[in-house]
C-alpha cells in the first residue's frame, strides 16, 4: 500500500509511542481508533500535532501509532515525542525546526518513589513533640 514508511518511538513518563508515518492524506490512528476518538481533549490534540504543524507537513502523512502505559497526558507526550523522531528519519532537513522547539528531546520527568516511614515521596507524617 505505502510507498514508503518511517518509524519512530516515543516516550514520556512511563508511556511508550510506537509511530509508524506513511504519505496519505493526514489520517491519524492510535491504537486501531481514530485520533479525536483517542484523544478526545483539544488541548492534548494540538499537542500531539505539533511536530506536523511546526514542519507544514500536517496532512502529508497518514499517521499510525500504538501508545501503551502510562496515562493519557503521557500517551500524548510519548505520541509527540514518536512523530518528532518519524518526521526527521524521513527528512533529516526537519530536524533543525524540531530541535528547537523541543519536540526531539525526551522528557524525562517521572514520578518520584514513594520513601519508606514516609506519607509519599516527599510528604511526611505529621510530627508530634508531645
Amino acid at each position: 500500500m505505502a510507498l514508503e514508511q518511517v518509524y519512530g518511538t516515543g516516550k514520556r513518563k512511563r508511556a511508550v509511542a510506537r509511530v509508524f508515518l506513511r504519505p496519505g492524506e493526514g489520517k491519524i490512528i492510535v491504537n486501531r481508533r481514530a485520533f479525536e476518538d483517542y484523544f478526545p481533549n483539544a488541548r492534548l490534540q494540538k499537542l500531539a500535532l505539533a511536530p506536523l504543524v511546526d514542519t507544514e507537513t500536517l496532512g502529508k502523512f497518514d499517521v499510525y501509532a500504538t501508545v501503551r502505559s502510562g496515562g493519557i497526558a503521557g500517551q500524548c507526550g510519548a505520541l509527540r515525542h514518536g512523530i518528532a523522531r518519524a518526521l526527521v528519519v524521513h527528512d533529516e532537513s526537519l530536524r533543525p525546526i524540531l530541535k528547537q522547539r523541543g519536540y526531539l528531546t525526551r522528557d524525562s520527568r517521572v514520578k518520584e518513589r514513594k520513601k519508606y516511614g514516609q506519607r509519599g515521596a516527599r510528604a511526611r507524617y505529621q510530627f508530634s513533640k508531645r
